[in-house]
């Protein structure tokens, strides 16, 4: 095994904001908290701890005991179950879909960066217990973001009848998808393993939610992860009183568009806000809630609540009552004891939003944590890329780029023209104030020529390096392989593929080894060599 880091902005990968935020832009601190260091948790920890309440911990608590009774879980997860009751104890949160067996890749490293930084802050923090989360959005409706996975290039997909809450899907139909991954999956040991984790999780399990439960616990329950499903109405009861002032206020509209206005000039908006920020979820349904003509009435069906109706709905049924990925957020800091949330750049680009409704509504706004980023190597790729003298972060280059950076350092001829570029704008410079004591005419005629000797230049320079491709042919077949394979559709690789093709090849050993190796405050992407 080998570890090197490259810093994030290298890998040309990750967005204005994020990079913005990593540097800790001046521009960004209205829209958070406390920065991702150990100052940072110092101070989140005694605001957390002056504002959740003992019996918040308890209703967690007894929600989490009932969702755990039949669960086959460690030591350790136990342990951790019963440290929430403490007050000393707090927790770090990642989230994430309920993607068919895991989704993408990097489902594993927003999970192990979650628990690794749990450990760093045991250690520096002696005194407190910290308990990592995995949040399964069991809420979500969003079938086709997850209904698929990809494995070694070919879409493994769960085809049926979309409607309502994910998390409450049959699993019937499942047993046709297992076919066909296992077709491809061969008879090896490790090939086994990932078989029968298909089965037990999904053809041994009744609905969505239950059976990703299962195989996160199967997979990271050694290291004390604890799983919230929020899908229930003993953790809604908690939501009222934000449910009702969303209904009557539509404080998450007016608090998030008041952000998106500070920030939309300089970075792209990642979610706009609706008056009503909720849906209503029944059995197959999860529709939005829209207030119209002074009645409340859930889009695509007939059914209406007057205010006074609505509210009486609130307080009877609230498992009723859906957020939306604006108060999702909310809820998930209300009923836990969280200080930090970690998740991919997309996800705290919309947290990054949310600072002043937070505020609006006296709930503490976690730190946002970029969660680690993994690209594999293995050693037959390593010393593919060392022969073709390809470092690390040029990896990551476009591939166009890349190609012609690695062409013009192996042709022989040497010839350079941004030199020549560079001289010849020289030349014009000197031409140019002699120009501007004569004619406006005559200097527009020299700025003419200029541009047509550098679009010469620039032409020769193309004809140049299509030839020089054409001759080194064999060069850029290899890079052209090798970037492939390492950056399939020419994307990060952990946003493509999923997490059987790496424990195919290397098994316990591929989570074991990201285990010790993801540091999450380090804040910088990951390249692993593994043999």
């Amino acid at each position: 095994m080998k570890v090197t880091h490259i810093p994030f902005q290298k890998t040309g990968f990750f967005s204005k904001i994020m990079l913005d935020y990593l540097e800790k832009k001046d521009n960004l601190k209205p829209f958070y908290n406390n920065f991702p260091d150990i100052q940072g948790f110092h101070n989140q920890i005694e605001e957390k701890e002056n504002s959740f309440s003992l019996q918040t911990r308890i209703t967690l608590y007894n929600a989490l005991k009932v969702q755990y009774q039949n669960a086959d879980i460690s030591e350790k997860t136990g342990v951790n179950l019963d440290l929430l009751q403490q007050e000393n104890t707090f927790t770090i949160t990642t989230g994430h879909q309920l993607n068919l067996f895991t989704g993408p890749l990097y489902f594993l490293y927003k999970i192990i960066s979650t628990i690794n930084l749990c450990e760093e802050l045991s250690e520096k923090f002696p005194d407190k217990n910290f308990v990592p989360i995995y949040w399964m959005a069991t809420e979500d409706h969003d079938f086709d973001e997850i209904n698929y996975f990809n494995f070694k290039g070919k879409k493994v997909t769960w085809d049926r009848k979309d409607g309502g809450a994910v998390g409450r899907f049959s699993t019937a139909g499942l047993e046709e998808v297992f076919e066909v991954f296992a077709a491809h999956l061969g008879n090896s040991k490790n090939a086994t393993f990932l078989k029968n984790l298909f089965v037990e999780a999904y053809l041994q399990h009744e609905n969505l939610s239950e059976a990703t439960f299962f195989l996160a616990n199967k997979l990271f329950s050694e290291y004390g992860l604890v799983i919230v499903d929020a899908d229930k109405p003993e953790l809604k009861q908690l939501l009222i009183p934000f449910i009702k002032d969303d209904l009557l206020n539509e404080t998450s509209f007016h608090e998030v568009s008041k952000t998106i206005i500070a920030m939309e000039n300089e970075y792209k908006i990642q979610v706009s806000p609706r008056k009503i920020n909720l849906f209503y979820l029944e059995k197959n349904m999860r529709e939005r809630i829209v207030f119209e003509d002074d009645i409340y009435k859930i889009n695509n069906t007939k059914l209406h609540f007057s205010k006074d109706e609505i509210l009486k709905e609130v307080e009877n049924h609230p498992e009723k009552f859906s957020p939306n990925v604006l108060i999702r957020p909310l809820y998930q800091e209300i009923i836990l004891p969280n200080l930090c949330y970690i998740g991919g750049g997309g996800e705290i680009a919309y947290w990054l939003q949310l600072k002043g409704f937070f505020n609006k509504v006296k709930v503490p706004f976690p730190i946002l944590l970029l969660r680690n980023s993994v690209q594999v190597f293995s050693a037959k790729q390593s010393k593919k890329i060392e022969k073709l003298s390809i470092s690390n972060e040029e990896i990551f280059l476009n591939q166009h780029k890349l190609i012609s950076e690695k062409v013009i350092e192996n042709s022989e001829i040497g010839f350079q023209f941004q030199e020549k570029k560079l001289f010849l704008q020289k030349q014009f410079e000197d031409l140019k104030i002699v120009a501007k004591k004569t004619a406006v005419s005559f200097l527009n005629a020299v700025n003419a020529q200029e541009k047509m000797q550098l679009n010469g230049l620039d032409y020769l320079e193309k004809r140049l390096l299509k030839a020089e491709k054409k001759r080194q042919e064999d060069l850029v077949c290899r890079i052209t392989e090798i970037q492939n394979e390492l950056l399939p559709n020419q994307s990060l690789e952990e946003r493509q593929r999923n997490f059987s093709e790496h424990y195919l090849e290397y098994g316990d050993v591929f989570i074991e080894t990201l285990k010790k190796t993801l540091k999450p405050l380090q804040l910088e992407f990951t390249i692993l060599e593994l043999s």
